[in-house]
């Protein structure tokens, strides 16, 4: 006979810690609402340390040093939801006014940023979509790709995806830029080499970065503001805006928009913003 451990309860006071401790150091802001799923998907971490309680739990956290536990809480925590061509009028943008200006000076590497990657489908759909249009070929194009969950990013950098996410796009795509499994991989595909050499994913905190110390003449950052409260906004904002050149683009979500939070801005289509040539 199998027992099956019991999710230990979660109390009023734990939640509030967690959800402290998750707002702290992520900006996510999550609600009492959200107690059924924060146990479900801690359980394997409790469970995992052999811990009594999450109060036990969240202490442990908060006590290692290395931030190992913190990033698997924070894994758990965050909904690492995308596709392929999500929202496809941004990448229709990209192409037709983002490439040609960028062609048009011929002064710099055409450098973009794909904020929340998640696990790469958006990071790739930019480089399918600047290889599509002759932007690879046509000069130095640098695509940096970020997220703050490593367990994404781990699938991000494979390029393995089932093969249902990708059905839906058009057979030249898929034969241009995808190689289908076969023996144990049947059933998946993967982002042939030329992209994903083209892409370099790096683990970032939205809420720590400074400078990168490079500017971008695009940034996607999109269905990640959702989760902020405008305090959180505000900081991310500000930090995304530092980071574009003058005529640079930032992409958020059709979900998401810039009212209420001070910048320097403006609005040129659907979620996207222009920051004004000095």
């Amino acid at each position: 006979m199998t027992v099956v451990a019991s999710l230990p309860t979660l109390t009023d006071g734990e939640l509030a810690g967690i959800v402290r401790l998750v707002y702290e150091k992520s900006g996510i802001t999550l609600h009492a609402g959200k107690r059924a799923l924060i146990v479900a998907r801690l359980h394997s971490r409790v469970r995992a340390g052999g811990y009594r309680s999450f109060r036990e739990y969240l202490k442990a956290v908060r006590s290692d040093r290395s931030g190992r536990e913190l990033g698997l809480l924070l894994d758990a925590i965050a909904t690492n939801h995308t596709s392929f061509y999500r929202e496809p009028q941004h990448f229709a943008f990209l192409r037709d006014t983002v490439v040609p200006r960028w062609r048009a000076a011929r002064m710099r590497p055409l450098q973009i940023w794909s904020a929340a990657c998640a696990t790469g489908e958006e990071a790739y759909t930019i480089a399918i979509t600047l290889a599509e249009c002759g932007a690879m070929s046509a000069g130095p194009v640098k695509l940096l790709a970020s997220d703050l969950s490593s367990k994404a990013l781990a699938r991000a950098r494979a390029g393995v995806y089932p093969s249902e996410r990708v059905q839906e796009l058009p057979m030249a795509i898929l034969r241009s830029h995808f190689e289908k499994g076969i023996g144990r991989q049947v059933g998946t595909v993967r982002v042939q080499p030329h992209l994903r050499h083209a892409v370099q994913f790096e683990q970032l905190n939205l809420l720590e970065i400074s400078d990168l110390g490079r500017r971008f003449d695009a940034i996607f950052c999109r269905n990640v503001m959702i989760y902020f409260d405008k305090a959180v906004q505000q900081r991310v904002v500000s930090m995304l805006e530092r980071h574009l050149n003058p005529g640079g683009f930032l992409f958020l979500s059709h979900s998401e928009s810039l009212n209420g939070i001070t910048h320097g801005l403006h609005w040129v289509a659907p979620a996207i913003y222009e920051r004004r040539k000095a």
